[in-house]
């Protein structure tokens, strides 16, 4: 073991360990304020739904951490294990090593162990907690129909994309990490473009909204705030879960906005028109340009960093490879770069609840604070969302405010 695979076991152990400590703390503070609604919400939800999302949190994060566990040793038994180099060694008996087809596989057979060994935790989600607490309406068939057509894209878009990408690696010299970093973002607005005609209506039904006169109101809100939009649409959500939500997809003149069935039945007119207000001001804010204009130089600068480890013996024979291709370089990058990372994830949710924050004072502006806080409350409830979450883990882990602290703000903004 040399001074990187050290400083790698070091860090995978300390990330999962915060990790647990953390979710065992919000579990505690969750369990410790189950029997009192808080002053905030006494009125508008009982105790009943309280100690529901109490329950539901802790069985959340209960299959959370078992989660982490299994991913931590999945990457242990793929790196230092010796499990990457042994798919590198099998797949060496039908393609040449280091060959386009070689890398193709290799990346591919990561990429489905990484969904074998997920697939009991989902399974565990949908049809045990989730069916438990009233939200699952997944069957079996269902289930399975999604599953054959996710893997249906993932052969259809995602080999040729591995392909294209390992051909730029090895076609294009020394700066091949420039070329894949154009490359992969070419494929993201490309997929940003295509999601909303192509391919989401192949898990769900979208059907224009009907209701003409929450149509109009929605209509006149997007007009007061400029933004266009290609269509209204209402998605069958209800098929796979009770929970609800609405959403801005696309990009462009293919803009939609989308309402899950369950939320129009759960929200009056003016609570769903300040719910829309909200996601308005995620547009108003510019905040998913703010994001890709993050990523977009955060992904050039971890591209350029690849390729500088790909020349690097250590960076290979300290993830527990003897192989030093780049299909393999690309997958130990990967597996290793989370435990590296995860220092930054308090700064990163940190950042979205103030993006949270802005949409919220866009919507108090745009429609009354009193119906976001009506809409959010009852969203809180129907979801069995917890109104006492642990402070530092949803510090580090929370992309949303916590409920009493969002609705507090919203309250002193009403007029």
């Amino acid at each position: 073991m040399n001074a990187f695979s050290l400083l790698f076991v070091c860090l995978l152990v300390a990330g999962l360990a915060a990790r647990l400590l953390l979710m065992r703390r919000h579990v505690h503070h969750v369990q410790a304020h189950r029997d009192r609604v808080p002053d905030a919400f006494a009125a508008s939800i009982p105790l009943t739904s309280h100690q529901r999302a109490a329950d539901y949190t802790a069985a959340r994060a209960g299959l959370g951490m078992r989660d982490a566990i299994a991913g931590a040793v999945f990457v242990l038994v793929l790196t230092l294990g010796g499990g990457l180099q042994a798919i590198h060694d099998a797949w060496s008996a039908a393609f040449a090593p280091g060959g386009l087809a070689h890398g193709v596989a290799l990346l591919a057979s990561v990429g489905v162990l990484g969904w074998l060994v997920e697939l009991p935790f989902v399974l565990a989600r949908t049809f045990g907690i989730e069916k438990r607490f009233g939200f699952n309406r997944m069957t079996p068939a269902l289930f399975a129909a999604d599953t054959a057509r996710e893997a249906v894209l993932a052969t259809l878009i995602g080999l040729p994309l591995l392909a294209l990408l390992l051909w730029l690696t090895s076609s294009m010299g020394e700066l091949w990490w420039f070329w894949v970093w154009v490359a992969w973002l070419g494929f993201n607005l490309l997929v940003m473009l295509i999601w909303p005609t192509f391919i989401a209506p192949l898990f769900n039904k979208f059907t224009p909204l009907a209701d003409a006169a929450l149509k109009a109101r929605v209509e006149a809100l997007l007009a007061r705030c400029g933004f266009q939009s290609k269509g209204l649409f209402v998605m069958d959500g209800s098929r796979r879960s009770a929970h609800g939500n609405a959403y801005f997809t696309g990009f462009g003149a293919s803009k939609r906005i989308v309402f899950f069935d369950t939320l129009l039945d759960k929200l009056n007119a003016d609570e769903v028109e300040a719910v829309l207000a909200h996601e308005l001001g995620h547009f108003r804010h510019r905040h998913i340009v703010k994001r890709l204009a993050l990523l977009a130089p955060t992904s050039l600068a971890l591209l350029a960093l690849l390729g500088w480890l790909t020349g690097q013996p250590w960076f290979f024979s300290g993830l527990g490879m003897s192989a030093s291709d780049t299909a393999s370089a690309l997958a130990l990058f990967f597996l290793a770069l989370p435990a590296f990372t995860f220092p930054l994830a308090p700064i990163f949710s940190h950042w979205s609840r103030v993006h949270e924050f802005e949409a919220d004072a866009y919507a108090a502006r745009q429609t009354r604070a009193a119906d976001l806080v009506a809409a959010l409350v009852k969203l809180y409830r129907d979801n069995a969302s917890t109104l006492t979450p642990d402070p530092l883990y949803s510090r580090v882990f929370d992309s949303h405010p916590p409920a009493a602290v969002r609705v507090a703000r919203l309250q002193a903004m009403q007029h």
